[in-house]
């Protein structure tokens, strides 16, 4: 790969995470098709891109660590909950039509957006619920199933998750953001990454510039989105997910 190529790679990668990082997810809308626009392979692209995401949680989780906002009880369970299915998602990916998955991932995405804009005070303040056994439960087997997603078609799951948490643990936006940022980004991609490595291939000598371009976006996004008060966020969510969801649909 040319410098040329590689500082665009840079450049997409960073535009890409600043954005995710203040969305709560979505850097595979712009980064996964610039891998394969460049020359690589669906299964080696995802798995490249998968790899290069951790660093966009190193950055995020280094920029909302000093916030203090995240209990470490609760992520331990989205932990425990999402990175089986992130796991199983990597197996399932390579026995499924990408074309049908990728169409119905993308309209069930901008479903997301849709539901959070006709839901004004959505995220708003925060309001813990659903925070029993049965709640756990149930919040729990859907970060399972948001993580086989994440395990097979990486571009925006993170948005589910964002919205998962405001919607059914009374999340505000911004501490939602955090938990999948740091959570979703490292040890949902890692685990992603290493299953489908193992299954696929890494383009290891396109990196270095994804991973800078990640880290310094993560930490850009974190910085953006803990400056920034929930209604913006919220916006900004709803662009994203519908965005990713066109993308997914029609790229």
């Amino acid at each position: 790969m040319s410098m040329s190529e590689q500082l665009l790679l840079l450049l997409v990668s960073y535009v890409a995470n600043t954005f995710s990082a203040f969305a709560g997810g979505g850097a595979g809308l712009i980064q996964l098709p610039m891998l394969i626009f460049l020359g690589l392979s669906f299964s080696i692209a995802l798995a490249t891109h998968k790899v290069a995401s951790v660093a966009l949680g190193v950055g995020a989780t280094v920029r909302h660590l000093r916030t203090g906002k995240l209990n470490l009880k609760f992520s331990l369970f989205i932990l425990m909950a999402g990175v089986p299915g992130v796991v199983a998602g990597g197996f399932i990916i390579v026995q499924i039509p990408e074309y049908q998955a990728k169409v119905a991932l993308g309209i069930l995405t901008i479903s997301l957006g849709i539901y959070s804009w006709l839901k004004p005070e959505l995220g708003q303040i925060h309001n813990a619920i659903h925070r029993n056994t049965y709640g756990m439960l149930i919040g729990g087997a859907m970060l399972c199933l948001i993580g086989i997603l994440n395990g097979s078609l990486t571009s925006g799951t993170g948005l589910f998750v964002t919205l998962w948490l405001v919607r059914w643990f009374g999340f505000d936006y911004k501490t939602a953001v955090a938990y999948t940022l740091v959570l979703v980004g490292i040890f949902w991609n890692g685990s992603g990454a290493i299953t489908i490595g193992v299954l696929s291939h890494i383009q290891w000598d396109w990196l270095p510039a994804l991973l800078l371009g990640s880290l310094l976006g993560g930490y850009t996004g974190a910085h953006l989105a803990i400056v920034a008060n929930n209604r913006w966020i919220k916006r900004v969510f709803e662009i994203v997910t519908i965005a990713v969801g066109i993308k997914l649909i029609w790229g």
